[in-house]
């Protein structure tokens, strides 16, 4: 009779700077392993489709869906949360902007904003269209957008 792999794997991931083993199903999630498995509840399970960009991290720096991604697949990788990008001394200076300018209105969005934020240039995104196309695959629901655009010309030294 032909054995099966095991359902599980052992992986190995930096997570917010921090070096993590575990044994995680091949199917988990990597939203479900960060919320439940690592309690960084920051990342933010919407859609779990890859659309509205809640659960947004930075995968060796790249902006990823973690609801469309398997933990497995993170093996070997760095991944930073919007946990990873508030300093111990306080807020950045983009998630103060975004206090400041009312960013924000329920939060559930903003994390992955901040952590698709984290990973853009200044330089490339020179103007409010600009910011608007980054942000385009992180859904709000609550604002208009002008007031998180507002945000990103603050933090980014524009107003």
């Amino acid at each position: 009779m032909a054995e099966f792999p095991s359902a599980n794997r052992d992986i190995t991931l930096t997570v917010n700077g921090r070096e993590i083993r575990r044994s995680v199903a091949a199917r988990r999630l990597l939203v479900d392993f960060l919320r439940d498995e690592l309690a960084l509840t920051g990342t933010h399970a919407g859609c779990e489709h890859g659309i509205c960009g809640a659960c947004t991290v930075l995968i060796d720096g790249d902006p990823a869906r973690a609801c469309i991604t398997l933990a497995v697949q993170a093996d070997g990788c760095e991944i930073t949360t919007v946990e990873g990008l508030t300093p111990e001394s306080g807020l950045s200076p983009m998630q103060q902007a975004f206090k400041e300018c009312h960013g924000l209105q329920c939060g559930f969005c903003t994390p992955g904003l901040l952590v698709t934020l984290a990973a853009a240039s200044p330089e490339d995104h020179p103007d409010d269209a600009a910011i608007r196309e980054l942000l385009g695959g992180n859904l709000c629901r609550c604002t208009g957008y002008q007031h998180i655009v507002d945000s990103v010309n603050r933090a980014w030294g524009r107003t």
